[in-house]
């Protein structure tokens, strides 16, 4: 592999080698599910906004990674039986979005093994590494400290 002379170059290169090796674990466990990345953080945020639910547009400001179409990830859900869409009663234009009892039992089953599977993807980095890790991705993003 040629060395850039720019470091920040190196590192960009780097950090995205990384996380595409990362994420190349979680769609090999999320495969046998049937679900993608993004189907797996929707139902994650799902879970996580109870069950009042979150309209499309404050799923896609919580998502990882951005999506240009929240509107057919939330479809296939739907379909699959793992989220359900109703219209909002206090404002019939918003459409409220939430986890079903099989999304919620698919996430249960799936809990152990993503945790696993970060253990393993982590586990070269003692756990000060790590720390130091997260502290310095948090700089990097968008109003960082």
């Amino acid at each position: 592999m040629t060395r850039s002379r720019h470091p920040e170059t190196e590192a960009f290169v780097s950090l995205q080698r990384a996380a595409d090796a990362l994420l190349r674990g979680v769609e090999e466990l999320l495969k046998p599910a049937g679900l993608t990345p993004g189907q797996y953080n929707v139902l994650r945020i799902l879970r996580g906004a109870g069950p009042q639910g979150l309209p499309c547009r404050e799923i896609g400001t919580r998502m990882i990674t951005r999506d240009p179409d929240i509107t057919r990830l939330v479809d296939r859900l739907v379909t699959r039986g793992l989220a359900t869409r109703t219209r909002d009663t206090a404002d019939r234009r918003v459409v409220k979005v939430r986890i079903s009892t099989r999304g919620l039992s698919l996430l249960q089953k799936l809990d152990a093994p993503i945790r696993a599977l970060h253990r393993r993807q982590m586990q070269r980095l003692s756990a000060s590494q790590r720390r130091a890790l997260l502290r310095l991705l948090e700089r990097l993003l968008p109003g960082g400290a």
